[in-house]
């Protein structure tokens, strides 16, 4: 619908591919330093300021470099079952009784090739206590030119603060802390997705784009999806400028409502 309606080809807020922005671009600039020589990267921020879109960059990176990147985020799994995760992500046949030695010496060989290594835990605050330190014990085998990034929400950090995580804290090379991002940052987020899909100037009324920045507060994923959203209701009404009343008729919907507003809502019926 919004392709037809706007003359394009490809649907805005949807793509995977654009430039990070200039706090992502800073972490993953860190990372790559980091992978030159080993280290363990810890990346905490609220939801949807722009941690998957870092670790989404890393893999873009690693299709065209000598690099080996390895992901998961099935956190909440056994620590056996995050094994099978590494060994599916680094393309193994293993051996369940053998899998730790599968995975080391896979890595190992990938080293000797000169390929530098790193591998990305999203999710990390869902993983329990034992599977971590397991986790740390294991990484402590690879190789040195090894980076190990863990990405979670802030508790992880809060997590590792404590004294029976000081073993893995006292690893930490890097560690950075996402903020939601400014008005500034947001409208550049905007405009650039308008712009690579070529979607026309004035398509989003000014007043249409400060309410949309207003009512994100500064969450990335937020601001995608009631610029999506808006432009869908643009397109329901075969209008081809999104104005404040498109972006209200989102903001209006259950879920874009507090938990305060939801339940004065309940009380009142």
């Amino acid at each position: 619908m919004i392709k037809s309606t706007f003359a394009i080809t490809k649907v805005p807020f949807l793509q995977s591919d654009l430039k990070p922005l200039s706090q992502q671009q800073e972490t993953i600039d860190v990372i790559k330093v980091q992978s030159q020589n080993g280290g363990l990267c810890v990346i905490t921020g609220e939801p949807g300021v722009g941690k998957t879109a870092i670790k989404t960059q890393l893999e873009q990176m690693t299709k065209s470099t000598d690099c080996l990147l390895v992901s998961f985020s099935r956190t909440m799994d056994t620590y056996s079952k995050i094994l099978h995760q590494l060994a599916e992500s680094l393309e193994l046949e293993f051996h369940h009784r053998k899998l730790e030695r599968d995975i080391i010496t896979a890595v190992f060989e990938q080293a000797r090739r000169n390929k530098t290594l790193i591998t990305i835990i999203d999710e990390a605050h869902l993983l329990d206590p034992d599977s971590l330190r397991r986790l740390r014990l294991l990484f402590d085998r690879f190789p040195r030119k090894h980076v190990l990034v863990l990405i979670g929400q802030p508790d992880l950090m809060v997590r590792l603060s404590l004294k029976n995580n000081e073993d893995i804290r006292s690893r930490i090379t890097h560690s950075a802390h996402l903020k939601p991002l400014n008005e500034h940052d947001m409208l550049e987020f905007i405009q650039r997705e308008c712009e690579a899909v070529k979607l026309p100037k004035g398509s989003f009324e000014e007043g249409a784009l400060e309410l949309i920045i207003r009512s994100a507060r500064g969450n990335l994923r937020l601001c995608a999806n009631l610029c999506y959203g808006s432009l869908l209701e643009a397109c329901r009404q075969n209008e081809r400028v999104v104005d404040h009343a498109h972006v209200n008729a989102i903001l209006i919907q259950p879920h874009w409502r507090s938990h305060e507003d939801l339940l004065t809502g309940q009380e009142k019926r």
